[in-house]
């Protein structure tokens, strides 16, 4: 579709129509020799003599030239473009973390899969975590693992496919045998400092309790909601257990009400699923759209009309002097 961008320029074309009108024509003096006998010299020549100037007349090709360049100038000055198709482009307001337990209990093969067969809890938190973070359309997705210390594996990013790839890299005791989940949410934390959106959320997965962090899990979770972010939690292991491997239900869940989240306990890989289906629902992404209609100038093709134009009328003037001259020679 083609647009003018500064459409009222075209008042300018009725310019030389008005200026013809409302103008008089140009005069000039020039010298002249009387006649005596001038009235008899304008009877013989068959003409009638009238007082005034003589107004020179433009031929019918001129005017038509003249008229067309007037006009393609006035459209190139009110600059045509070509508009295109809108384009949208969708985009969620939303960043993700994933912060995920690799503590040494997570090796134990305990955890029923979809099947009911006992697994190895973190295979079965790969393929769920994998499945997750295949469905992110737009939400940008960053990752952290936390053993003896939290490390960040992916800072935000909307490239899914890095993602999945290092979710299947998660090794077991990669960053330590023990657990630093308070530290996991200051690094959490500390990574949405960069972060533009105002959708904040961390989803926080272990299989014990805290024994390495310097600052606990439920003080690091009111910093946490002081910075806008949300926690879900997720506990997968035994709270009937001993030391280490005893899972604090209690702790997660004042972690997640402190922040606005929710605490999930999943006890196998269906119910694991589940919960980040849930998680999904309850914190639904925002979108921000954009739209925008690609243009492209063509005020080339006016602009190259006016000098065809000029060459045209330039050509016709010369045929039609060196005509006159033939004729009088």
């Amino acid at each position: 579709m083609i647009e003018l961008a500064q459409p009222w320029l075209l008042l300018l074309w009725p310019l030389p129509v008005l200026s013809w009108w409302l103008l008089p024509p140009h005069r000039q003096r020039v010298n002249a020799l009387r006649v005596p006998f001038f009235q008899e010299l304008a009877h013989a020549a068959g003409v009638e003599a009238h007082a005034g100037a003589v107004i020179l007349r433009r031929g019918v090709l001129q005017m038509v030239l003249a008229s067309v360049a007037w006009s393609m100038l006035v459209v190139g000055l009110a600059k045509p473009e070509w508009v295109g198709e809108p384009i949208v482009r969708v985009e969620s307001a939303r960043d993700v973390m994933l912060a995920i337990d690799l503590s040494g209990s997570m090796d134990f093969r305990d955890f029923p899969d979809q099947q009911g067969e006992p697994v190895r809890r973190m295979d079965a938190v790969q393929r769920v975590v994998d499945r997750f973070v295949s469905e992110r359309k737009d939400d940008r997705i960053g990752l952290i693992v936390f053993g003896n210390r939290p490390y960040v594996q992916l800072p935000f990013s909307r490239d899914l496919e890095t993602a999945r790839a290092l979710v299947a890299l998660m090794e077991v005791g990669m960053a330590g045998p023990q657990t630093a989940l308070g530290d996991a949410i200051g690094l959490a934390i500390r990574s949405f400092e960069s972060s533009q959106v105002d959708q904040r959320l961390l989803i926080l997965l272990t299989d014990g309790s805290d024994t390495a962090s310097t600052m606990t899990p439920v003080n690091a979770a009111g910093i946490a909601a002081l910075a806008g972010v949300e926690i879900h939690t997720i506990g997968i292991g035994d709270s009937e257990a001993v030391g280490e491997d005893r899972v604090d239900f209690e702790v997660l869940r004042s972690v997640a009400q402190r922040t606005g989240g929710r605490f999930f306990d999943a006890q196998d890989e269906n119910a694991l699923a589940e919960v980040y289906r849930r998680i999904d629902q309850m914190s639904p992404a925002d979108v921000r759209t954009e739209s925008w209609r690609p243009r492209v100038s063509l005020v080339h093709w006016p602009a190259g009309a006016i000098v065809v134009l000029a060459v045209c009328a330039y050509g016709a003037l010369l045929l039609g002097a060196r005509s006159r001259e033939a004729e009088v020679g």
